[in-house]
């Protein structure tokens, strides 16, 4: 008995599962150190932890997205979902590693390296996908009435 009868109900669990992730991140993560960033009244979590936590959060987010992707009809929203995610993911691990292993980077970098992890764990590139996967699917099927019609 399959968990998902259609393409649709597995794409909203998709993204159910993302926003949930989402929500969580931000409320217990992001939101508690900008707080106490202004405040400075609590003992700084080390950066390690901290970009190990951002890390997780975003693998989580792509295995969600390939398990839920991956079984759809249309394979090519899986390979656009592997290659986005892949090459963020490249680019995070090897700043990372940089600001860990040699030096600090710069604050210009610390917020690309944001920026590049908002963009993969949003449910904003999972949605992106669905509606372009939607309006390609409805092309495709009027071009095939219009030219069943004409015959």
């Amino acid at each position: 008995m399959p968990l998902y009868k259609t393409d649709k109900a597995r794409f909203f669990a998709g993204l159910l599962i993302i926003i949930l992730i989402y929500s969580l991140y931000y409320i217990y993560f992001v939101e508690y150190y900008l707080y106490f960033d202004e405040n400075n009244d609590v003992i700084k979590t080390p950066r390690i932890i901290r970009q190990i936590i951002r890390f997780t959060t975003t693998i989580v987010v792509y295995l969600i997205g390939t398990i839920h992707l991956g079984k759809l009809k249309d394979s090519w929203m899986s390979s656009l979902w592997h290659l986005v995610h892949i090459s963020g993911l490249c680019i995070l691990t090897s700043l990372g590693l940089f600001d860990l292993l040699i030096t600090d980077i710069g604050h210009k970098l610390k917020t690309f390296c944001i920026s590049v992890q908002e963009i993969l764990i949003s449910p904003v590139l999972y949605v992106a996908m669905g509606l372009l996967n939607s309006s390609l699917n409805k092309s495709n099927n009027t071009e095939l009435t219009d030219s069943g019609s004409k015959n």
